[in-house]
């Protein structure tokens, strides 16, 4: 079997013994039950996740993907296609967002370039380029399917390094000007939305230029029919490399049972495909904030989760994760750390 078909075969149940064991010990912890809410959800998931009631989430990553899309031609987005190259080597520097938020939670940065539109080496950037940049989804598929299940496989290649190196909890990130393009394309096709209800201003459109963007995305889904029952025929016809990239990073930390914290508005996209690829994965994942991307309540809907935060944020680069690695570890702090009502002398 290939890669890609052996990390979707490989992904099973959370550990319903771990989760009870977790849920135990948060209910004898000095607190009045349940009373710490969410993060208590967190811990009890963290535990299925991983197949132990206790464990160590000190040692996070954001790995985030970048390419280029031929359907900036079309005008989608008002700044230069030029920035995708030179803001993922800042990711990597911790210059940008996500990279100062990262250094905030002590997290490590990964940027791995799949298909910008340069063709010289990034510093600090690892070269996974399946070419430059997606064709034009308005005149015909962003991608082969040959190309769009390599993306799957490079980001799975990828994030397995990551998990063994010995990272336990892992972000997803992006950089692609225009990427907002193929996402609500994606969101459109696998809810059956009308485009101009999943269409937002992404980096800085004005609502002239959103009907546009919306027609565009209306045009390109007419022309390549992608088929909602076939997500790997979806990301061919309307996605992008660094969208690819992350479904494969979800499918293999849920494969190797390691969380996968999803960021912003692209990373939905990639995690609709996913869990159409095997359900299962999305107990794996943690979604971290709720995009002000206006298709963000119909991504959710689509996707089944809910966001632990709502902070107005639409950076992407994987900034939400980032600053949602700073949660999971108080989470984390206060399961490991809080008494129970035998130590601390109470008889309940």
């Amino acid at each position: 079997m290939t890669i890609f078909e052996t990390t979707i075969n490989s992904i099973t149940d959370l550990d319903k013994e771990a989760m009870e064991k977790a849920k135990q010990r948060q209910d004898i912890l000095i607190k009045p039950l349940g009373s710490l809410g969410k993060l208590e959800d967190i811990t009890i998931r963290l535990a299925g996740i991983y197949g132990e009631y206790l464990f160590d989430t000190s040692k996070k990553a954001v790995i985030a993907f970048a390419a280029d899309h031929g359907v900036y031609e079309e005008g989608v987005a008002p700044h230069p296609q030029e920035i995708t190259r030179i803001q993922i080597p800042n990711f990597v520097k911790g210059i940008t967002g996500v990279g100062a938020l990262a250094r905030f939670a002590g997290a490590d940065i990964y940027g791995v370039d799949v298909g910008i539109k340069y063709d010289k080496e990034l510093e600090g950037v690892t070269n996974r380029k399946i070419r430059q940049g997606t064709s034009n989804m308005a005149k015909g598929p962003a991608m082969s399917r040959e190309e769009a299940i390599k993306s799957i496989e490079i980001g799975i290649e990828e994030t397995s390094k990551l998990i063994d190196a010995g990272y336990k909890v892992i972000g997803i990130g992006e950089m692609g000007i225009a990427n907002t393009t193929p996402t609500s394309a994606i969101i459109s096709v696998m809810g059956s939305y009308e485009p101009i209800e999943v269409t937002g201003i992404g980096a800085g459109l004005n609502s002239e230029g959103v009907i546009k963007k919306a027609k565009v995305i209306e045009n390109a889904i007419n022309l390549n029919k992608p088929d909602i029952n076939d997500p790997i025929d979806v990301l061919s016809k309307v996605g992008g490399f660094e969208i690819g990239a992350m479904v494969g990073a979800i499918l293999c930390c849920s494969s190797r049972k390691i969380p996968v914290v999803l960021d912003g508005f692209i990373s939905y996209s990639s995690a609709i495909l996913a869990i159409k690829l095997n359900p299962k994965s999305k107990e794996y994942m943690i979604p971290s904030h709720f995009s002000a991307e206006p298709a963000s309540n119909k991504a959710f809907s689509l996707l089944g989760l809910e966001p632990m935060l709502q902070m107005d944020m639409r950076l992407g680069e994987g900034s939400g994760a980032a600053l949602c690695f700073n949660i999971i570890e108080a989470a984390n702090f206060a399961y490991n750390n809080m008494s129970t009502f035998e130590e601390a002398g109470f008889s309940v």
